[in-house]
């Protein structure tokens, strides 16, 4: 056997917050029945347990149809006053790094379950899923009442999944759009895969969910969701997996582009179907992708090589909830001005939630403490630690900051729960969160009839 590495990574309800000091106990399946095979560890300051070898199918196993190429092991996250989580079947691919993240909510009802408990399926390359429904690659772009249609595409910051069929009555879940990518990512293909199979999956699995909120395919039909985790209709989203380190970094790099028709503002509707159970002529086939990707094919050729030469690749200009778009050139030692500024001020904050960060004086310098604390920053968030801001790490930066402080205006009442959700026992006694009183502008005399509004600093 093969070796594969697990870390488990909790966080404080839906914030960015690690937990610390969690009780984790990992059972391999196919030892589930011997005691002496369970793995204890804690989280560290960081939130995050050691990363743990366990035994996996050879990367070889991957490479075909017909097998099942990971191991599976149960993992059960435990801490005073919280509800004890969970998670059944974590999968782990050898040479690869397994992230669980973790969420940790406390028990505030005498009659709550103390318990929550995820099951993770099958990848969908080892799963009976229904094929997906033909649609038109393109879609009308003429709006329903009440909706506009923006002029190019935009990353948003959240998106929300529909756990069943359109019609459905199924649960609801929002999440992180790039935590959405990274997700059915590793849901529906192996991260072992040549880096060029993946790198083209991502491209398809990113054009199609773009092409969904641009259109606001579902919302112009009445729901309250962006897509489903239907493969019949859309793609396969499993809630509470695990991701994979290098699909992580792949997404962090590529979660701005898509692909498109020249000529056409519309992230094209990138269809695709396993290509060995199902094949679907004119759709990428995700076993040809990585055949494509064994012949040397770039991204780029793959894709053409199934959707036809007439595609070009496009780039998303604006990322929702990020105050500034990153300015497409790196910052670095010896860079200066206001941006620089912007990330001293940006890793302050984060650096008040994960200590190991030094803060910086904000000076628009960037010198060799900055450089340290950009370089720490990256090894916490599973970047490359070169101290230089690039793409991934403004938009890390960006995404962390925010999640932090709050201070983007939150666009609608989902976002109010989010705040709700994050004022938990551990923020009522600090000043993580403080209420103030919006007046107005008023004239003076008249200020008593002006209704007022609390917000959150």
């Amino acid at each position: 056997m093969a070796k594969g590495l697990l870390r488990i990574e909790t966080y404080k309800e839906n914030s960015p917050i690690p937990f610390q000091d969690a009780k984790v106990t990992i059972t391999p399946l196919s030892s589930a029945l011997d005691p002496m095979a369970k793995i204890e560890v804690k989280t560290n300051e960081i939130g995050r347990t050691e990363e743990v070898e366990l035994e996996a199918p050879p990367v070889k196993a991957s490479q075909s149809p017909g097998t099942i190429p990971y191991s599976v092991a149960n993992v059960r996250i435990e801490s005073p006053g919280y509800r004890t989580v969970n998670i059944l079947g974590t999968q782990i691919l050898a040479d690869r790094l397994s992230m669980q993240p973790v969420k940790m909510f406390p028990v505030e009802d005498a009659k709550q379950s103390d318990e929550i408990t995820i099951e993770i399926p099958n990848v969908r390359l080892n799963s009976d899923l229904p094929a997906k429904i033909h649609e038109e690659e393109l879609k009308p772009l003429d709006a329903q009442p009440g909706f506009v249609v923006l002029p190019e595409p935009v990353v948003p910051k959240f998106i929300t999944i529909h756990m069943g069929t359109p019609n459905s009555s199924a649960t609801d879940h929002k999440v992180m759009f790039k935590d959405y990518i990274k997700n059915v990512v590793c849901s529906e293909i192996y991260a072992t895969w040549p880096e060029n199979a993946i790198r083209a999956n991502i491209l398809c699995i990113l054009s199609f969910t773009m092409n969904r909120i641009f259109t606001d395919w579902y919302k112009n039909k009445g729901k309250e969701f962006h897509i489903t985790n239907s493969t019949a209709y859309d793609q396969y989203f499993v809630y509470g997996r695990n991701i994979y380190n290098n699909v992580s970094s792949l997404v962090d790099e590529l979660f701005t582009n898509y692909v498109k028709r020249p000529g056409s503002k519309q992230p094209l509707l990138t269809q695709y179907c396993d290509g060995h159970d199902v094949t679907c002529p004119g759709w990428l086939s995700q076993w040809g992708s990585k055949d494509q990707a064994d012949l040397g094919k770039t991204p780029m050729e793959i894709l053409k090589y199934f959707y036809g030469n007439n595609l070009i690749l496009g780039y998303a200009k604006k990322v929702d909830g990020v105050p500034e778009s990153y300015p497409g050139i790196p910052l670095r030692k010896g860079s200066y001005g206001t941006r620089v500024r912007t990330i001293q001020e940006q890793i302050n904050a984060i650096s008040n939630v994960y200590p190991l960060i030094p803060k910086l004086t904000v000076d628009g310098i960037f010198g060799p403490l900055t450089e340290k604390s950009v370089k720490t920053f990256q090894q916490i968030f599973g970047l490359i630690p070169d101290g230089v801001v690039g793409l991934q790490t403004w938009y890390g930066l960006s995404s962390i900051y925010n999640d932090i402080s709050k201070i983007v205006d939150l666009r609608d009442s989902a976002d109010i729960d989010e705040i709700s959700k994050l004022r938990s026992e551990s923020f009522r006694n600090s000043d993580f969160f403080k209420t103030k009183k919006f007046i107005p502008p008023t004239i003076s005399s008249l200020r008593g009839a002006v209704p007022t509004a609390d917000y959150y600093d």
